[in-house]
């Protein structure tokens, strides 16, 4: 007998980077000595001082133990944190550890929707934002993100009567995929319309640490009105490298926080010690590796985009993030040049309709080799693709 799965997953697929590693595999299989820059895994070392919190933490048999609970000594460190950093003012009792954003994200929508809600998402955009919408049951709207309006938001496009039925909105900036940075008068105006018609602000702050060309990596909760209608999910993956521990915070409004930890306190025995440890390490130890390894990223993206441009694809650079997002040559789709990329050079990227239709029309990469390597294959990539 075949199980048939619930019809709210019914719609999901297998996700692009499993279909990528699929491709990666058969490339291998073949011999053929590949490069993935699809994946957004950092591959610098967390700061030492992270990995010796963490080394002290598993020693004591007591951090074995259900956490249950974020330690005071977790939530002060996320308070001070945003204090230190981003000048802004929150209390303890708005803030909640999630396992890393993408999980937090996911269950959100269950915690803040009814059906018939409307939620309003980017496209192109993390898929997540959209699962997570889709498992709440809310009606899912998109607002384009188009280069011709530098990526940003035109919330003036969005029908007043899908604005009215809205619960919330989903920002980020820097963004992944599109690798654009947004100023503040942005998010102003959205704060703006949200108190207009009584929706929230769902801001997805990964990424205000790998900014360039000298803009401010900001909080969006430093803008006046931020937290009466909004919260932003904070990680320390990218800043800290700890991806794989899976950390992050939601922080904000407190009535949206208490959703979600009322929704997590049912399924959940709460982050473990020894990855509150390392939080609390990374939150207030220094923040000097951090400002070096964007400075790194900055030199990754000018030597892999700089090698492109002079092997004759013209492209723009990115803003900020760890990723780049590029317009493909004429006469290819997103998934067509990506194949074509795979089997003539190995270099594996992501195709823009991964992250919504559109995304058509561009590729993506994760810049996690170092600059020379990445100066390397934008040469091999302009001389196997003839541009």
């Amino acid at each position: 007998m075949e199980y048939q799965c619930a019809d709210r997953i019914r719609h999901f697929k297998t996700g692009i980077f499993t279909a990528m590693d699929e491709k990666k595999a058969a490339l291998i299989k073949a011999g053929v000595n590949v490069t993935n820059l699809s994946v957004g895994t950092p591959d610098f070392r967390p700061p030492e001082h992270i990995i010796k919190a963490v080394e002290e933490a598993v020693k004591d048999p007591l951090n074995y133990r259900y956490s249950l609970v974020d330690s005071q000594e977790l939530l002060d460190a996320v308070v001070s944190y945003y204090k230190k950093r981003y000048h802004t003012v929150i209390s303890p009792d708005e803030v909640t550890g999630v396992h890393g954003t993408q999980e937090g994200m996911g269950h959100l929508g269950l915690a803040m929707c009814n059906p018939g809600d409307a939620v309003l998402l980017p496209d192109p955009g993390y898929p997540i934002y959209e699962a997570g919408s889709s498992l709440g049951n809310a009606d899912i709207y998109y607002y384009n993100l188009i280069r011709e309006n530098d990526f940003l938001p035109n919330i003036e496009e969005i029908p007043e009567d899908v604005l009215k039925k809205t619960k919330f909105i989903v920002l980020s900036y820097p963004s992944n995929p599109v690798g654009a940075a947004a100023p503040k008068s942005m998010y102003e105006k959205i704060i703006g319309y949200a108190k207009k018609y009584g929706f929230f602000i769902i801001n997805d702050n990964a990424y205000s640490d790998i900014i360039f060309d000298g803009r401010e990596g900001y909080s969006f909760l430093e803008i006046p009105g931020a937290k009466d209608v909004g919260v932003e999910f904070f990680s320390l993956s990218k800043s800290f490298n700890l991806t794989g521990l899976r950390v992050s915070f939601l922080i904000g409004n407190k009535s949206i926080v208490d959703a979600l930890k009322l929704l997590r306190s049912q399924y959940d025995f709460g982050i473990s010690y020894p990855v509150q440890a390392a939080a609390v390490a990374a939150l207030t130890g220094p923040l000097d590796e951090v400002r070096r390894q964007c400075a790194e990223y900055q030199g990754r993206r000018d030597a892999f985009l700089g090698g492109l441009r002079r092997s004759g694809w013209n492209v723009p650079d990115s803003q900020g993030t760890m990723f780049v997002w590029l317009p493909v040559p004429e006469g290819y789709t997103s998934v067509s040049f990506t194949e074509k990329l795979m089997e003539t050079t190995g270099v594996i990227g992501t195709p823009g309709t991964a992250f919504g239709p559109h995304g058509e029309g561009y590729i993506r990469f994760a810049l996690v080799r170092p600059a020379e390597e990445l100066g390397n294959l934008a040469g091999i990539i302009g001389e196997k693709m003839n541009f």
